[in-house]
């Protein structure tokens, strides 16, 4: 059996990979007690005469990036007493959501049949939460946010059918259940969703003095050059120092009916390099798009650019505005320092308010700054 949730916390403590933190601990005491309820109830293999399985009271852990939210869910997501369990960015499990309810739609009989069992009338949504159901009975969600209408208006009712199923759910999220689409469109229809939430989790803030994520990027470099076997390092380790054991999932951006597809990704962290984001066909939404999504993005390989590249100069440029407004952190690997990037060429003196972003970006006040 795997060890606790509150052994693993205390191994990472003792061996000086975390440090002492009332709030993470705090969520670590609620995590033991759903372990225990868990442990206490039991994996059934299959219903009794139709019979469900109950679902436990879950977590929802809310607070400032960087504070230990997805640590401590990942130390509770390898105790957890459960064969059936996910964990997943919570991005990842909505677009998965809509291609569920997309194929029901789409679908004729035997289509639904095939991928969802025996299911009369013409809801997805329960089907949809079966299907779910049925692949884990834990399901561990990091960063849970609700920005998009098409989501807001689906989420009472599928996690409804999510309880009603058996399953037992885990979220971390930048804001309290209250602010959850927050100033959305329609969201007095979005608010009993809020009110099932706090009935069925238990919410603990974890809301500690220090940004660890921040400690990090503070120790390091944020600005590496020029391409050498050394900056390489240091950069490769940078990035493995802020995912702290997080897998990259990679994520899908939707844009005006477009898919930004991003392989190298671990909740709001991102890694890319300059040709990916810079030299195609990518516009000012879609960089918006990224710097709402992701806290901090790690762009490798920046080269000198000549005249003849002048798209593409033009292209970081609006990244990087879209980055600053955001507040979005940038850790670069480039073949030189900002001002040495584009001195010359069609565009060049608009490029100087990029290089005096990218110098401010680097500094410690801009990389200690608090994101929302």
């Amino acid at each position: 059996m795997p060890q606790s949730v509150r052994t693993a916390y205390r191994e990472r403590l003792a061996a000086g990979e975390i440090r002492p933190d009332v709030a993470q601990a705090a969520a670590i005491d609620a995590l033991a007690r759903l372990e225990s309820d868990l442990d206490n109830a039991g994996e059934p293999s299959f219903s009794f005469f139709g019979r469900k399985p109950k679902s436990q009271r879950g977590l929802y852990i809310w607070g400032p990036v960087g504070r230990g939210k997805s640590m401590v869910m990942d130390l509770f997501f390898d105790s957890a007493p459960v064969h059936r369990k996910r964990r997943v960015h919570f991005h990842v499990f909505m677009a998965e959501v809509h291609a569920h309810i997309d194929a029901w739609r789409k679908g004729d009989a035997a289509e639904r049949k095939a991928r969802f069992g025996r299911h009369k009338g013409d809801d997805p949504i329960a089907p949809t939460a079966e299907l779910i159901a049925g692949e884990a009975r834990l399901l561990c969600f990091d960063e849970l946010q609700v920005t998009d209408i098409a989501d807001a208006m689906i989420l009472g009712r599928l996690f409804e059918a999510l309880f009603a199923e058996g399953v037992t759910l885990v979220a971390t999220s930048n804001r309290p259940p209250d602010d959850l689409y927050k100033d959305g469109l329609n969201r007095q229809l979005f608010t009993p969703f809020i009110a099932m939430l706090k009935e069925k989790m238990e919410v603990v803030a974890v809301r500690g003095p220090v940004d660890f994520r921040l400690d990090r990027l503070r120790a390091g470099r944020t600005w590496l050059s020029p391409v050498d076997r050394t900056t390489e390092a240091e950069f490769d380790k940078l990035w493995l120092d802020m995912l702290d054991g997080a897998e990259e999932t990679g994520a899908t951006l939707e844009v005006m009916g477009r898919k930004l597809r991003l392989p190298r990704a671990a909740g709001g962290l991102v890694r890319s390099s300059f040709a990916s984001l810079c030299q195609q066909a990518l516009g000012p939404q879609d960089y918006l798009a990224l710097a709402e999504r992701f806290h901090t993005i790690f762009l490798e390989d920046i080269p000198l650019l000549v005249p003849e590249k002048r798209d593409a100069a033009k292209r970081f440029n609006t990244l990087i505005d879209a980055l600053y407004e955001a507040d979005a952190k940038l850790v670069a690997l480039a073949a030189g320092e900002p001002e040495a990037l584009y001195p010359a060429g069609d565009g060049s003196f608009e490029f100087e308010r990029t290089v005096s972003r990218l110098q401010e970006m680097r500094s410690a006040d801009y990389v200690g700054r608090v994101r929302d």
